[in-house]
Formats: C-alpha cells, sequence, structure tokens
C-alpha cells in the first residue's frame, strides 16, 4: 500500500501540468502527479526529437510518432472479408450487436468521426513528439466570437502570454540565418506573400550547435525546470511524479452549500494492479487532452450541461513541395540579401564543382552545406484569411520523403483551419463501452458548418497558390485534405466561461460548482482556433496557479 499526502495532486504530465508543478512548487507546496503513461527518456517527459538520430534523420521521426498515437475512436467496421478462407472462424455481425472488436466503437458514425483524433500515453504526453509551434491566439479572431471577449481579459493575457513563452523557451531566431530558411522566405516575399514571417517555436540552440549541427526542442521538462531532474530536491516544496499510475475516478462529496469538493482519488499502479494507492490532496489539477479530461469527469459522476460539448477541431490542409530546379539554380542570386549564408552557400558550391572535376567521389548536386537548418515559416491567421499556415520541414505521422529525394529539397506545407463552438459538436461517453485503459469509450460527433467547408475551399487555394512559388508536388503528397481529427488540436470540451450554462470552469480555471478542482489543456479554448493551441494552454494554467496559492494555507 502506498499513501501520498500532499497540497496538490496534478493528473496529466504535459507542458500544462509541467505549468502548474513548476508554479506551484516554486511556491513553496507540495505537488504529486501522476500519468498513465509511461516514462520514455532520463529526465521527465523530455522531447524525443532530441536524439542524434533523429536530429540527423528527422524523416525516421514518423515512425516514431506513429506508435506513440493511441487512436480514440474506431468506427466498427463489420464488412465480411470474402476472400477470407470459407472454412475460418466467422460471426453473423446482426446476431453479435455491439460486439468490440480490435478497439472498435460500434456507438461511433464514421460520418461525424474525428478518425484521426489520437492520445499519446506517456510522462510529456504529446510533448514529446509534438511540433513546438507556439504562437499566440489573434486578439480578435482567436480571442472574439460573436462580439464575444475572452474569460481572461487581454490585459491579462499578454502578461500570461509572456510567462509562458519563458517557460517554453520560445524563440523566433533559432532558424532565421539558415539558407534552407531564408531561401524559401525570400521566394515567397518576392512573390508578394509578405505576411510569412519567423514562425514561434519552443526550441533553443545548443551550444555544440557547429558540431552537431542539432537544436533542442523543448517538451514538458524544459517546463518542468530542475524538477524534471527525478534527482532534484527543489529548496522550497516538494515533487514527485509517478508513472504509470492512472486515475480512474475523482470522489465528489457534497459541501451543504450546494457546491461539492474533491476528497480523493481512485489511483490504479498499471504496473502492480495489486498495489492499493491512497492518495490526499488540498486542491486537485486535471490536465489531460481534451478528451481524456472530460472522460474522467463523466467517470466521476461530474453533472455538467456543457461537459463535452461546443468542442471544435481544425479542418487540415497538406502538401509537400520539392524546390524548383529554377530556386536552386539561382540559390546565391536569391541569398543576395542574405550575405554570411550567401557566402556559405557559394563557398559549398565551388567546392562541390571542384570535387566534380576532379573526379572526387560524394560531391554533393544540392547547394545546401552542411548545418543548414530546415525553414520554419509561417502565415498567422486573420479574420480576412482565417487559418493558420506552417511552411516548413518536420516528422509527421504522414508525409514521409522517400529516401532517393533528398530532403533538402523539401517543403511541408500546413494549413489549419478553424471551426466555431457549437452544442451539437461534442463527445459522449458510453455506459457500457470500454476503452483500453477501462474508462468509458469516448464518441465523436462533429460537422462542419457551410460557412467553414466555404473557408476550407479558400484555405485550400491559398495553398496551392504558395506551393507553386516554392516547386512541384512530392508524390503521394499533392495538396489533400487530412483524416478529420489529424491535427490533433481539439477544444472547447472543457470549455472555459464566464457563464456556467455554456462553460465547464470559470476564468480561474475551476470547475463549476466544485470547490478544489481545476482544469488545465486545450480543452479550455472557448471560441475555436486556427494556431496551435499549446502557448495558450500555458498561458491559462499559470493565471489557475494563481488562484490555487490563494486557496492553500501559507508555505
Amino acid at each position: 500500500m502506498s499513501t501520498y499526502d500532499v497540497d496538490v495532486l496534478i493528473v496529466g504530465s504535459g507542458p500544462v501540468g509541467a505549468t502548474f508543478a513548476r508554479k506551484l512548487v516554486e511556491a513553496g507546496h507540495q505537488v504529486l502527479m501522476i500519468d498513465a503513461g509511461a516514462q520514455l527518456s532520463g529526465n521527465y517527459g523530455e522531447h524525443l526529437k532530441n536524439s542524434f538520430l533523429y536530429q540527423k534523420n528527422v524523416d525516421l521521426f514518423a515512425s516514431v510518432i506513429r506508435g506513440h498515437l493511441h487512436p480514440m475512436s474506431i468506427a466498427a467496421d463489420d464488412s465480411p472479408v470474402v476472400t477470407l478462407d470459407p472454412s475460418s472462424f466467422s460471426y453473423n455481425p446482426g446476431k453479435w450487436p455491439g460486439f468490440v472488436l480490435n478497439n472498435q466503437n460500434p456507438e461511433q458514425k464514421k460520418r461525424d468521426n474525428l478518425g484521426a483524433c489520437a492520445s499519446t500515453y506517456a510522462v510529456g504526453g504529446m510533448a514529446t513528439h509534438w511540433t513546438c509551434a507556439v504562437p499566440e491566439f489573434h486578439p480578435t479572431l482567436e480571442r472574439t466570437y460573436k462580439s464575444e471577449t475572452y474569460p481572461i481579459e487581454a490585459s491579462a493575457m499578454d502578461k500570461l502570454y509572456k510567462e509562458a513563452a519563458a517557460l517554453l523557451h520560445r524563440s523566433e531566431t533559432v532558424f532565421s540565418d539558415s539558407a534552407r530558411h531564408l531561401l524559401v522566405r525570400e521566394v515567397l516575399h518576392r512573390a508578394q506573400f509578405t505576411d510569412v514571417k519567423e514562425l514561434p517555436l519552443a526550441v533553443r540552440e545548443r551550444s555544440d550547435r557547429a558540431k552537431s549541427d542539432a537544436v533542442h526542442w523543448s517538451a514538458a521538462d524544459t517546463v518542468l525546470g530542475d524538477l524534471a531532474n527525478p534527482r532534484h530536491a527543489p529548496t522550497k516544496g516538494s515533487f514527485r511524479l509517478l508513472a504509470e499510475h492512472q486515475c480512474t475516478r475523482l470522489e465528489l462529496t457534497e459541501t451543504g452549500d450546494g457546491d461539492q469538493k474533491v476528497t480523493g482519488v481512485k489511483v490504479r499502479n498499471l504496473r502492480d494492479l495489486d498495489e492499493k494507492v491512497t492518495i490526499n490532496a488540498e486542491a486537485y489539477v486535471v490536465a489531460g487532452n481534451p478528451v481524456l479530461t472530460p472522460q474522467l469527469l463523466f467517470a466521476s459522476g461530474l453533472e455538467s450541461e456543457s461537459l463535452g460539448r461546443y468542442m471544435t477541431e481544425q479542418p487540415m490542409a497538406f502538401c509537400q513541395t520539392v524546390l524548383k530546379q529554377s530556386l536552386i539554380d539561382r540559390v546565391v542570386e536569391l541569398l543576395g540579401r542574405y550575405p554570411e549564408p550567401q557566402k556559405r552557400v557559394k563557398e559549398y558550391i565551388e567546392k562541390q564543382k571542384q570535387k566534380q572535376e576532379e573526379k572526387t567521389p560524394g560531391a554533393d548536386p544540392v547547394p545546401f552545406p552542411k548545418g543548414e537548418l530546415e525553414p520554419n515559416l509561417w502565415i498567422p491567421a486573420s479574420p480576412d484569411q482565417p487559418w493558420h499556415c506552417q511552411i516548413h520541414r518536420d516528422a509527421f505521422s504522414y508525409g514521409e520523403v522517400p529516401p532517393n529525394i533528398d530532403s533538402r529539397l523539401i517543403v511541408d506545407l500546413r494549413w489549419f483551419g478553424m471551426s466555431r463552438p457549437r452544442r451539437s459538436n461534442r463527445i459522449t461517453f458510453s455506459s457500457h463501452i470500454k476503452d483500453t485503459f477501462g474508462l468509458p469509450q469516448p464518441t465523436f460527433h462533429f460537422e462542419l458548418s457551410d460557412d467553414e467547408r466555404k473557408d476550407c475551399g479558400r484555405m485550400m487555394e491559398h495553398m496551392m497558390r504558395v506551393a507553386a512559388q516554392l516547386g512541384g508536388f512530392m508524390p503521394g503528397s499533392e495538396p489533400q485534405f487530412l483524416t478529420p481529427g489529424l491535427p490533433l488540436h481539439i477544444a472547447g470540451t472543457t470549455r472555459m466561461g464566464k457563464d456556467r450554462r455554456t462553460s465547464v470552469v470559470d476564468p480561474d480555471s475551476q470547475v463549476w460548482g466544485v470547490k478544489n478542482l481545476f482544469l488545465g489543456g486545450n480543452g479550455l479554448h472557448p471560441f475555436g482556433n486556427a494556431a496551435n493551441p499549446t502557448l495558450t494552454s500555458c498561458a491559462m494554467a499559470l493565471r489557475a496557479v494563481e488562484k490555487i496559492k490563494g486557496m492553500l494555507p501559507s508555505a
């Protein structure tokens, strides 16, 4: 039996949970964090892409991402396998309704599913493999909707954004001197796409980059700081993280004044299911993703009209281009405004030509020398253009580059659209079907409005105009819309607001009617988003920390 008495229990170990943990420990409080996933790195929640191998070949990282994405709701498919040996076992689905095969969800319709929605069960969550894009939400597009302003006032959000950016080591300069980056930016600027900018990223230079050709990607460990080291003992407060410990229920008790209070939790040690785990805390934070957090609240019997509703997700268009021959031939000219990168490229070309003339093996026909980092650019969303555009090169669970095409010539274009909150777009949770971890199976009900579908058409047209300036399409990665849910940017399911009838938490991230329960994560975003949501989620958490500190006894 294991018993833990702490000030705060945090369920979930991604960057948002890490934000709560770091700031509460700095205030002198005792914090326990649990996560159902395993610890995959020496420090808590490191970005796996920082591995030497993946820094050298980012395309190999795509298989890592796929291996860590656990699908949330797979629509049932009872189509007969007509070529199966007739003597093999088969069954009649009509006689066995509701039978769950291979984690399929018989309650899920294909038409309104977010079929690519997935969770990562690991210490650090999806930040173990995320892209690290950390833009702020646009003040009039993403922080305003139907004349309703954001639950957190603009001046407060501006301060919270700065603090969150520091925690994540946000930068817009790490890639700004790369010849590959500058070539793409210059070509697009000359084509009058003047709104192309440096993509804000949670990343920092490595001191040995001249030797390693590597950068350091931020993740939950970055936010935790010294707490990410399991052997670190903070000078104030305390911190402990229990991997593979799953919270299955929050025990809610009436307080006598119409509200409730969390008085305990049910936790399973997934490494030893026979062990009894008891955790006592003054305040509780659930900082899972926008599916797992409402799932736990539903399993705990929380009554909320808005739980799982007002769900938003981003329609997403994608393509990959191979840089034009004409751009590569003119690369020295196109880099004319950037003397140092131009010099590096020019010297490299001359060296490779000399090798070629001398018939030295290994002469390189691509003009980018070793150490030229990938492009990382974006076009911010705006009210007239409500989509966020990333022009870069990274690994995802799709879009792998064949080994016979030089990845230095590839540019990825990812255009993220918007959907707006509606009660009809929601997650429901089954009363009798359980998921892999034994909690109520989620089912999605999601459709785009007519206006949102029209915007998708405009978004695709815009992406193709940008792509046309850069090159031809990679075979298999021509312009396409990806499976709904693939951006993994669901929001709204634990919505923040000022009205408890249309939201789950108040502007301090406290669950309406539950005195000591706080939520964190992308599920809180109330208006939908075009930009990546993590920075805003961390900013919201910083606000909530102040409310929690005020509730706890002085450290």
